[in-house]
């Protein structure tokens, strides 16, 4: 018999008369829990019995079987979010419990699986657009969030890895009575911290970062070989193949985590896309404005008061449609 399979996900179409919604979330509940490291006898029997209870339950128990689906085999951020214990995140795990069930049994949560914004529900630790956070890890390592960025926090008998899903982090660490090592692992590679503190950005296709106290060690991902070690004072981006050539690091690109955006000579173009990403909706600035150029301190929780000092200050207007679609542009004289 020929099996059809959905053309995003290649997972096989379910067969027959549909099953309820609460069903099929419950062959995906089952998943979960007989893949827990705690399952035990009491969980095979339960599920055992579930199957017995409905038809329904058998169909949809079969349906999963034919998927194939392992937690090992999703993307790391699905998986640890239905993996999440109940007492902890409890609506991150009932939704990426419902996006296996759509995946599973409809196909229509491919575009989620594939390329989703997942750490707005599954990090450990996350800010929105125009947030900040503040805290203090299990070992005294101290972090700050900037705006829209989000974390995993893995630590263990052999290391204390920090995961940066997107934006950046200001890292402050702490010594370890257990001397165990320091890690931030990015999508380019991973960091080493050397007693020290720092900053960490993830950008689309490269990671930056700017050393300010002590050291790092910078090793791409695809070529640990090229590791390098940025002292205090030094900034470099890489990707997963090197290390771009260190430029001096300005203290003053981490007075985000002091509410303040920092400018010293900064091209006009530069500023807005640093504001930008603290503020909701769309704000584009004209790229013929680079020769125009800012400094001084700015309030990050008034972005709205930022701009009005810009446009009284240099020759710029804004034009757009209300506050969240908004273009930087020159003055336009009025006649």
């Amino acid at each position: 018999m020929t099996e059809f399979r959905h053309a995003s996900t290649g997972l096989p179409v379910f067969e027959g008369p549909p099953v309820s919604e609460a069903v099929s979330l419950q062959a995906v509940q089952w998943l979960v829990a007989l893949q827990a490291c705690d399952a035990g006898e009491d969980t095979q029997a339960s599920w055992r019995r579930w199957r017995a209870d409905h038809p329904d339950h058998e169909r949809a128990w079969r349906h999963i079987e034919a998927c194939g689906l392992h937690l090992r085999d999703l993307p790391a951020p699905l998986a640890h979010g239905a993996l999440q214990p109940r007492r902890s995140r409890a609506r991150g795990r009932r939704q990426a419990m419902k996006l296996l069930a759509l995946a599973a049994f409809t196909g229509s949560s491919a575009w989620w699986i594939q390329g989703g914004d997942w750490r707005e529900w599954s990090a450990d630790h996350r800010t929105a657009t125009g947030e900040r956070q503040a805290l203090t890890l299990a070992d005294g390592t101290r972090i700050h969030l900037n705006t829209a960025s989000a974390i995993d926090v893995r630590f263990d008998a052999s290391q204390r890895l920090l995961r940066l899903l997107g934006g950046e982090v200001l890292v402050t660490t702490a010594s370890d009575p257990h001397a165990r090592p320091f890690l931030v692992e990015t999508a380019q590679g991973r960091l080493r911290a050397l007693g020290t503190r720092f900053a960490v950005r993830q950008r689309d296709g490269a990671s930056h970062v700017a050393v300010f106290e002590g050291a790092v060690e910078v090793r791409p991902a695809d070529a640990p070989q090229a590791v390098r070690i940025l002292a205090a004072g030094e900034q470099a981006g890489f990707d997963r193949l090197a290390v771009d050539v260190p430029q001096p690091a300005d203290e003053l690109a981490a007075a985000w985590s002091t509410g303040l955006l920092a400018a010293r000579d900064m091209p006009l173009t530069d500023f807005i896309a640093e504001l930008a990403r603290h503020r909701r909706g769309r704000l584009a600035c004209d790229p013929t404005l680079a020769s125009l150029r800012v400094s001084g301190m700015y309030p990050l929780d008034d972005t709205d008061r930022v701009l009005d000092m810009l446009v009284r200050t240099q020759p710029i207007e804004l034009t757009g449609f209300g506050r969240y679609w908004l273009t930087v542009r020159a003055r336009q004289s009025r006649t």
